[in-house]
């Protein structure tokens, strides 16, 4: 059987030092949940070395919040997979609805997905549709299109 998993998005909250608090607050509750459920806390870039040191022997995993698709180059403010696991993250998530919305297409989601892939990292791929999509009865076609286009060249294993 699979386990669970239970993914916190910090967003855009927290400093450093609150983050590290909150940390704690998980850890200290995640004893009370079943041993089924995988924990991922997933803090904004600027804490993710802090967080993962503290993580360390709690069970927690830790994740960013979105991956450039390109290895490297002049893209100001991206993160690459490289810096993120190289910063210990082991989860990311693309295709977030708040990034659909202001940038994010389903291929740029593929390209994502499978750089996260090649670096080692797991991807958490975010799909929905709008509530315009929503009311006119095509949600299933949105989500399934998001869906396939985030996975179409990957290999059996990888999905």
């Amino acid at each position: 059987m699979r386990k669970k998993v239970v993914a916190g998005n910090w967003k855009m909250n927290t400093t450093p030092a609150e983050g590290v608090e909150l940390l704690k607050g998980v850890a200290a509750l995640k004893g009370d949940v079943c041993s089924c459920v995988n924990f991922i806390v997933i803090p904004p870039f600027t804490h993710l070395s802090e967080i993962v040191k503290n993580a360390k022997g709690t069970g927690i995993a830790v994740g960013a919040q979105n991956c450039a698709a390109e290895a490297k180059g002049a893209y100001t403010g991206e993160i690459s997979t490289d810096m993120l696991t190289d910063a210990g993250a082991e989860y990311v998530i693309i295709g977030h609805s708040e990034r659909r919305s202001i940038e994010e297409t389903d291929f740029s989601v593929h390209l994502k997905t499978a750089a996260a892939l090649k670096a080692g990292l797991t991807p958490i791929i975010c799909v929905g549709e709008s509530q315009q999509q929503r009311e006119l009865g095509t949600a299933f076609e949105i989500i399934a299109t998001q869906v396939k286009t985030a996975i179409s060249t990957l290999a059996k294993t990888q999905v």
